[in-house]
């Protein structure tokens, strides 16, 4: 078992967050941790785990396929018996909290990129949990950027970040996350938001002519079903049809992403560039909506593997593209998150509120 020890660094205080699911709130002294914390994140494709074992601490940390399991309670149950080991003879996990690449309303969860459905009273109970927090995944990666460290995020582009100022947040992985935090004194409001099923459209007449051939199977076509994973391999396909070439044999994102970089294939590279213009179409809207000061932030799994692609992109011309209001948006600086597994503070934060009685 590989064990993975991460260490963030200690908070001036923390912060306070709302609109999470309806479970018990058991209160505990700030001053005792109480033992190991369970913490997840749950994508689409990957679920990963981590034991906090002291304030944000994160040992253990373990990525499962979700497809390795028929639902989520057995990923925690086979990474539970992994790391067993870690725990003091008669250690127990007592509380957890997990971040899910879903909406969250209610007691019953239902992916929307992935097959697993579950009620959080009922894994509570089979978990045998005193707390169990569950919470949109892109709210608990919004929870955390305010931490960030310097060597944990990259500035893509211009502009300065105003302090105490809306920060917003978007990220393509499986689908595409959208969210933001709201200052409210000392404290940040976190956006329930899903915002990458906005309708997108397009900026010039060959984003046109893509989606006037992908109306043809898509009556919606969403932000999402192009700045994804899925939207990656949509675009290939496509723009290979427009360009004569044969698409019989389908490839991943991953294969595209590798083929654009090596500079092996026209169509790839066209499709990676048409993505990060996108990209940074929405994140542009994302920032005017939000009146997003404070920075936009580039969150997700598929971005940070481009590497120089998005670098040398076009993402942050279109970012800026918003006519009148180019000079506005020009001063909002952009980043992409470089750290391990930020979504992990952030659901810390969330937890450690509820425990210590802080949420409203």
């Amino acid at each position: 078992m590989n064990v993975v020890l991460l260490h963030s660094k200690k908070f001036a205080e923390l912060v306070s967050y709302k609109n999470w699911s309806e479970t018990t709130v058991q209160k505990s002294d700030p001053h005792d941790f109480g033992g190991p914390r369970l913490l997840a994140d749950i994508g689409g494709t990957n679920a990963r785990f981590a034991l906090e074992t002291s304030p944000h601490c994160f040992e253990a940390v373990q990525v499962l396929a979700c497809r390795d399991y028929p639902d989520l309670g057995a990923a925690i149950q086979a990474y539970l018996k992994q790391v067993s080991p870690v725990l003091a003879a008669g250690e127990s996990i007592r509380h957890a909290g997990i971040a899910i690449a879903n909406p969250v309303v209610g007691d019953i969860v239902s992916m929307t990129n992935h097959h697993w459905s579950f009620s959080i009273r009922d894994l509570q109970h089979t978990l045998q949990l005193e707390t169990l927090k569950v919470v949109n995944d892109f709210t608990a990666l919004a929870m955390a950027l305010p931490h960030l460290s310097d060597d944990e995020k990259v500035q893509i582009g211009g502009g300065t970040a105003q302090a105490g100022k809306v920060i917003g947040l978007i990220g393509p992985g499986t689908g595409l996350g959208v969210s933001g935090i709201i200052p409210s004194g000392q404290r940040w409001i976190p956006l329930a938001s899903e915002g990458g099923h906005v309708t997108y459209s397009p900026v010039d007449h060959i984003e046109t002519a893509l989606l006037e051939r992908i109306w043809r199977d898509f009556p919606h076509v969403s932000a999402e079903r192009l700045i994804s994973g899925m939207g990656i391999e949509l675009l290939y396909r496509v723009l290979s049809e427009m360009a004569g070439a044969d698409v019989r044999v389908a490839l991943s994102a991953a294969e595209i992403a590798e083929r654009a970089r090596l500079g092996t294939c026209a169509v790839a590279l066209e499709t990676v560039n048409t993505f990060c213009g996108m990209l940074g179409t929405v994140a542009g809207n994302l920032a005017m909506t939000l009146g997003a000061n404070g920075g936009v932030y580039i969150g997700g799994g598929i971005v940070p593997r481009l590497g120089d692609l998005f670098h040398q992109s076009q993402f942050r011309q279109r970012f800026e593209a918003k006519g009148r209001f180019s000079g506005f948006v020009a001063q909002i600086p952009t980043f992409l998150i470089t750290a391990a597994y930020p979504a992990f503070l952030g659901v810390s934060v969330i937890l450690d509120e509820a425990l210590s009685g802080q949420a409203d």
